[in-house]
């Protein structure tokens, strides 16, 4: 018999799943969603259901190796959620979808991570594109690696979006911000580019980060944590200039320590 938390959350799958649907992020059977029951089980939807169409009775119960403790059968995307709960224990809620806008630049492959727009630096932070994995194989949670541990929504190229949160909603809703993100920068697109804040701007906001309740390190700038994109970048003297303060340094540092 279920508990009345896991009630809940199977109700709130339903509802999630639905919005995500009447959105259009996905179409057909697409997507999937999981929540954390406990430290050793995932209710996950299941597989081969549109979200728009969803009952709380057909969710999936599984642990965290994969085995299904319940009836149903899980989404095939099931290995990647359970990959993004085994590297982050903050983690109580992922979400993939298929947003057209945000998608759109994912096969485009282009990354949403530049510092842009003050709401999306200070809730979420960058949104990086991860490598092309075969979907419902072992290659596509290995994609996230390089990220996992400092971000908080992945463009998946060629395939879609994740987004993660403290639980359902925050995670859902991130979903609901990057497709809103991706519309504004593909309109600034259309009208000439989007403008970059500067340095000075971004660690403005990022003070403002706690205050919306952001947990990841990263503000907003995930370009420069490993190829510099060069002088297209406004920071770009700041940053390589030995006297100023190194402020996108000590963010590295921390996701570096985040990820030994």
């Amino acid at each position: 018999m279920a508990s009345a938390n896991e009630t809940q959350l199977r109700q709130a799958l339903v509802e999630a799943g639905r919005r995500m649907y009447n959105r259009g992020y996905v179409a057909a059977n697409d997507g999937n969603i999981s929540v954390r029951l406990d430290n050793e089980r995932i209710l996950t939807t299941p597989t081969g259901v549109s979200k728009g169409f969803m009952s709380a009775d057909s969710m999936v119960v599984v642990d965290l190796r994969g085995k299904s403790l319940s009836s149903g059968k899980p989404s095939t995307e099931l290995p990647m959620h359970l990959y993004v709960y085994t590297q982050r224990s903050d983690v109580h809620a992922v979400v993939h979808a298929h947003p057209p806008h945000a998608t759109g630049f994912a096969t485009a492959g282009l990354a949403l991570d530049k510092c842009v727009l003050a709401e999306v630096i200070v809730t979420i932070g960058t949104i990086p594109l991860a490598e092309y994995g075969t979907p419902s194989t072992g290659e596509l949670p290995q994609t996230l690696a390089p990220y996992i541990h400092s971000c908080e929504a992945f463009l998946m190229a060629n395939h879609g979006v994740v987004t993660v949160g403290k639980d359902l909603m925050d995670a859902y809703f991130k979903m609901e911000r990057v497709e809103h993100y991706a519309k504004i920068i593909f309109i600034a697109r259309a009208l000439g580019g989007e403008r970059v804040l500067s340095k000075e701007q971004v660690e403005k906001l990022y003070d403002l980060r706690e205050t919306y309740g952001a947990t990841s390190v990263n503000p907003g700038c995930y370009a420069c944590y490993d190829e510099c994109i060069g002088e297209t970048c406004v920071n770009h003297d700041v940053k390589h200039d030995p006297g100023a303060p190194d402020y996108f340094g000590e963010v590295v540092e921390k996701v570096l320590a985040a990820v030994r």
